[in-house]
């Protein structure tokens, strides 16, 4: 952001995922939080007093605050499109942590709201800007596995029981949505999706295994991608002690394991293809809910307020981050009903 003209941030909660975007902001160049709004008071005055924000325990006068361009939403997953919305009735860009919302109705009118107002929508999905990531895109894309064919993917992490115990929403079907899909995996579905597009049919089935929560801690899956291909997908919060988030891609040319969000193996008919990663980082959110790097989280804001200056869209917009949400819903609805779930092309 260098040479540009400072930007200022407001965050809309006070919990340790809006601690990462007041962190992640605040490394930016010429990005400064000056506001800080949510519902619990002690919370909200502490992370303001760390940033030398402005503390607000009433949202409307939050969203009043000015000079601020941008609103960085890190609440319970149930209040992102209705809090979005009034967001973006403000003149402010939105950026919303992940999932866009539990609903995704409400989810369609946030994006509804954002066009009107002619303000950008961008969701956290932070794994598309990891450099191995965006190595494998390019990749894919590029046509190095050839015709996709085969796909696993695994995110078989652990969470205490007091995870769910000491949250009021955490668990809770009406706040949180789901379980461990649409909470943790859902990062998942959306590599996913961005890597081969778009899923046409699933089958699941999910069970509360182990925790004591309204919601599934463990989801199994099949899914059935336009392209051809074929994956199944596995979340679960009861893996003791947790593992690294695990994806294998399969296509007519070669296959690519991803373990975290490195490049673990690359293996092509074709020998003149080189795609190796570095060494594998340690991924503690297999284990925990605390973010410690906040190197994603930067690039998503950066990645955002660029498209703000630009007029350009974030890599992960509304429509984008819409796609996980519907393919969220399918996969609770066949698990439900048991039967297998059509999606409508988006």
């Amino acid at each position: 952001m260098s040479g540009a003209a400072a930007v200022h941030i407001g965050i809309l909660g006070g919990g340790g995922i809006s601690e990462t975007h007041a962190r992640a902001a605040s490394s930016i160049e010429g990005a400064r939080v000056v506001a800080v709004g949510g519902a619990n008071p002690l919370k909200v005055q502490a992370l303001a007093e760390r940033y030398g924000a402005a503390a607000y325990a009433d949202i409307e006068a939050l969203l009043r605050h000015r000079p601020m361009e941008v609103l960085l939403i890190g609440t319970p997953s149930f209040l992102h499109a209705d809090q979005g919305i009034a967001a973006a009735r403000a003149g402010l860009h939105v950026l919303v942590e992940k999932p866009l919302d539990i609903n995704g109705q409400k989810a369609d009118a946030l994006i509804s709201a954002c066009a009107s107002a002619s303000v950008k929508l961008g969701v956290f999905f932070q794994d598309r800007f990891a450099p191995d990531m965006v190595r494998l895109k390019s990749a894919i894309d590029g046509g190095a596995l050839g015709r996709p064919l085969l796909a696993s993917a695994r995110v078989k992490w652990w969470r205490e029981p007091a995870y769910y115990a000491e949250s009021r929403w955490r668990g809770v079907a009406a706040f949180d949505g789901g379980g461990a899909v649409m909470n943790q995996g859902i990062h998942t579905l959306d590599l996913l999706l961005w890597l081969w597009g778009h899923v046409k049919r699933v089958s699941a089935r999910r069970t509360t295994a182990l925790h004591k929560i309204e919601v599934e801690d463990t989801l199994v899956a099949t899914l059935e991608f336009a392209n051809g291909a074929l994956a199944t997908y596995e979340a679960t919060t009861t893996a003791f002690p947790g593992y690294p988030r695990r994806i294998e891609l399969s296509g007519t040319m070669g296959t690519i394991t991803v373990v975290q969000d490195r490049i673990a193996s690359a293996d092509f008919r074709n020998p003149t293809e080189v795609l190796r990663g570095g060494v594998l980082s340690e991924n503690a959110a297999a284990s925990s809910p605390i973010v410690s790097d906040v190197r994603g989280h930067q690039a998503v804001i950066e990645d955002f307020l660029g498209a703000i200056r630009t007029g350009s869209e974030p890599r992960c917009n509304g429509p984008e981050g819409r796609r996980s949400v519907a393919l969220v819903e399918a996969l609770y609805h066949s698990a439900s009903t048991g039967q297998p779930v059509e999606l409508p092309q988006r």
